[in-house]
């Protein structure tokens, strides 16, 4: 019997047909398809509308707050929209999810935004009962547990300017709200950033070089650890959800939601 392979879905955000991005997404998408069957969303190739507007929320929404709507209930009566529908359905069949983007004024551009926004729905991403606590399954857990998500994200800055002493902020903090905000609070497992530095300033040589560097990390995605995110149930964070004095003491900075070097 034929072994199924792993589903992916690669996300990709950017505008132009010819482009550095362009040549990392064909060639990251043919590597990942030696191992996996891999869906993509070239969201502006396809047009989607990055606009949340009052129609995502449908009649099951709050009353006292639209963005909650109740997903479930708006999924089987027919009114989550067409083009969110179809992309929900790819994230559920997904095992690994890729998304790909430059960085624009140090976050994700407004497509991915959107697509973020309209697409990670109320009862869908989060607002997910915990059977155990009557409380939201969130930061580890929810319907997105035991997916992998890794970021390729191209930056025309300097690695050096985005580690952890650089001008413009280290890649782990600008991303933060993607990376742990977004797709560990949902359930998934992140990886480490796969970081694309000076991409304004790139050559054949230095382009042939990145591309090789990133269908070398994709051919062996599936042996590689995810960041070791604090998870909310693993009783480390005070009911305020603030870590416990024990932990890192006396660091304030976002990588103390990590138990590395612990």
């Amino acid at each position: 019997m034929t072994k199924t392979q792993p589903q992916a879905l690669w996300i990709y955000a950017h505008p132009e047909a010819k482009s550095f991005n362009r040549d990392l997404f064909d060639a990251g998408r043919a590597e990942l398809e030696k191992t996996h069957t891999v869906e993509t969303s070239d969201l502006y190739a396809m047009g989607f509308d990055p606009l949340l507007t009052s129609a995502d929320f449908g009649s099951h929404a709050h009353d006292d707050d639209p963005f909650m709507t109740r997903w479930v209930s708006a999924r089987a009566d027919g009114e989550v929209p067409a083009d969110v529908l179809a992309e929900q359905n790819k994230l559920l069949a997904a095992d690994l999810i890729v998304i790909q983007f430059p960085l624009w004024w140090y976050a994700v551009p407004a497509m991915l935004k959107g697509w973020v926004d309209r697409v990670f729905a109320s009862g869908f991403a989060f607002d997910i009962e915990d059977p155990e606590t009557g409380g939201s399954l969130r930061y580890g857990d929810g319907l997105m547990r035991g997916k992998r998500a890794l970021i390729v994200v191209t930056a025309g800055e300097h690695a050096t300017a985005l580690g952890p002493r650089g001008i413009s902020g280290d890649i782990d903090t600008l991303l933060f709200g993607l990376t742990h905000g977004t797709l560990f609070y949902t359930g998934m497992s992140t990886l480490p950033i796969h970081l694309i530095d000076q991409a304004d300033d790139t050559t054949a040589k230095s382009s042939a070089r990145e591309i090789t560097r990133l269908t070398e990390r994709l051919a062996g995605v599936h042996e590689e650890a995810p960041v070791p995110y604090r998870t909310r149930k693993s009783g480390q964070y005070r009911p305020a959800r603030v870590l416990r004095d024990e932990f890192v003491p006396g660091r304030v900075d976002l990588g103390i939601h990590r138990t590395e070097g612990e």
